[in-house]
């Protein structure tokens, strides 16, 4: 099987290079995790990056459209799809390594569902005890109102210039569009944060923003906003260039913003997860921190963080543990620090009984890593700040009509369940959204009219039954031209199945005739006593 994780080949032969760039730990070992056996695409062609899907203010997003041209686009596509099933199979084999994953998994869903069923009184001791260690808390009650509370803090302290770790509320929020118009200089600190930014792109992943783009990709992007050489594929070469080009302003900054991954109600203290330190620079360099932070984000106590840091980045990247795991409780002698509590729809999805359970989520991206659709489609495929699997259950509770065709992106394999390490049926909740666009006459007519020929057909068993014994005889004699067309959608991208010589109804007629007695129990059925139970003296 090629998509088996862990599997020693590679699905795509073409991302083998001659020479083993992976990096070695201090014990000559190769690095197995994370990013650790990543290797370069050799190819003599420059294949131009596609872009992402086509964004019109409320009018729903095309992602079919968008996707079918990253697909065109087949060095993009297979490295995008290699490399998220590598950090898949990275994650299985850390799974495979704690004999209580699933211990953790179920106690990480419980803890999540008892806050979010208490988050009031979560939030208001989260409040009192960050007060108690000198941080000021602000509320927003949507995006826009986060922007402005910032900006407003920032221009309350004369700062002229930010420096932000990743993020994706402040995504959400559209901070940095905002924050353009301000004249307040905002700046990336996380690389692949810093790639999307100077490349004017959203990030397509919430763990790897830039995972869509090839090295020559960043190269580019690097040689026309920082002056760097666009033909190289050297990473370090790459990394070193936005790291100088980038720490100047990091140790000028005025002011430094970071989200949080995890909020502690006990404590009123927060705790960000990063690979590269940016948080700390961010949260420390600069004499103002502030942190904005989505209310679901919270946990009651600091002995239930352990549960949740064993999780979060074996499910993200494979590898045991974060980089740095920085923690943040009150303001350093001489600074100040102010966090920023978003609910943007959050308390309204709250209150949504078949959805509330996505407010578990952790941002890990696993679900994003093992999805068929996002793997080949790209994450900027989806028009929103939040993309594959999870995005399909998030995006619609922010407008349902600008992403009403997202929960139609999906196999409904359940394997992004499978993997949540918070154990949210991200599968279900995607065909419960499709229920309730298709009530509400948020999806094209078209699409209504074939659902409902469909459903005409599939609740007749006969009807069902001829039609596939007619459409499989046609598909036999049929000119290609007549089935490959592009009024068939099913045909774009893939071939049909050859078609087979009879059906499984009539195979298993076939073969397997009643007995006499099942001809008699169907013409008349077994008597049965008074209270509908097989009348033994019948």
């Amino acid at each position: 099987m090629k998509d088996k994780p862990g599997s020693s080949g590679l699905i795509h032969p073409e991302l083998q290079s001659r020479q083993n760039e992976a990096p070695v730990s201090p014990d000559g070992e190769r690095l197995q995790h994370a990013e650790g056996t990543s290797q370069p695409l050799r190819s003599k062609h420059a294949e131009p990056q596609p872009r992402g899907a086509k964004v019109d203010g409320r009018r729903p997003i095309d992602q079919q459209e968008a996707a079918a041209r990253f697909i065109a686009a087949p060095e993009h596509a297979k490295m995008h799809d290699e490399r998220l099933w590598d950090l898949r199979g990275k994650r299985d084999a850390q799974m495979h390594g704690i004999p209580e994953w699933e211990e953790l998994r179920d106690l990480a869903s419980q803890i999540k569902t008892h806050t979010l069923a208490h988050l009031d009184q979560y939030l208001e001791q989260f409040e009192a005890a960050a007060k108690a260690n000198g941080v000021h808390v602000h509320w927003a009650v949507d995006g826009a109102a986060h922007n402005q509370i910032v900006h407003s803090i920032l221009r309350d302290h004369g700062a002229k210039s930010l420096i932000k770790s990743k993020s994706m509320l402040t995504e959400e929020c559209g901070f940095r569009h905002y924050m353009a118009g301000t004249g307040i200089e905002v700046v990336e600190t996380d690389l692949g944060e810093r790639i999307q930014q100077l490349d004017d792109e959203a990030p397509s992943h919430v763990v790897v923003p830039a995972v869509h783009k090839l090295r020559r990709d960043v190269a580019e992007v690097f040689a026309r906003a920082l002056g760097g050489d666009p033909e190289t594929d050297d990473v370090p070469a790459l990394a070193r260039l936005q790291r100088d080009t980038t720490r100047p302003l990091i140790l000028s900054a005025d002011a430094g913003l970071t989200g949080a991954n995890f909020a502690i109600a006990e404590t009123g203290s927060f705790v960000v997860c990063t690979n590269e330190g940016n948080a700390d620079l961010s949260a420390n360099v600069p004499p103002l921190h502030i942190a904005s932070i989505g209310i679901e984000k919270l946990i009651p106590r600091i002995e239930h963080l352990g549960v949740f840091i064993r999780l979060l980045s074996r499910s993200a990247l494979g590898s045991p543990i974060t980089q740095y795991t920085s923690h943040f409780r009150r303001p350093l002698e001489g600074s100040e620090m102010h966090i920023v509590l978003v609910d943007n729809g959050r308390s309204a999805r709250l209150g949504m009984e078949q959805f509330w359970t996505s407010l578990k989520c952790i941002r890990c991206g696993a679900c994003m890593n093992t999805c068929p659709v996002f793997r080949r489609s790209g994450g900027l495929s989806y028009g929103a700040t939040y993309t594959g699997p999870i995005g399909l259950i998030l995006d619609p509770t922010f407008d349902k009509r600008k992403y009403s065709g997202l929960p139609f992106a999906s196999t409904l394999n359940g394997s992004c369940s499978d993997v949540c390490p918070v154990k949210i049926n991200i599968h279900e909740q995607i065909f419960a959204w499709r229920k309730v666009l298709a009530e509400e006459h948020e999806i094209p007519l078209a699409k209504r009219q074939m659902m409902k020929a469909a459903g005409a057909v599939l609740s007749r068993p006969a009807l069902y039954r001829a039609a596939i014994a007619t459409a499989d005889s046609a598909l036999r004699h049929l000119p290609k031209f007549a089935v490959y067309n592009r009024w068939n959608t099913w045909t774009e991208g893939r071939e049909m199945p050859p078609a087979p010589k009879e059906t499984f109804h009539t195979w298993y007629a076939r073969t397997h005739p009643p007995a006499a007695s099942d001809k008699d129990t169907r013409t008349h059925p077994p008597a049965t006593g008074g209270k509908g139970t097989p009348n033994e003296s019948a």
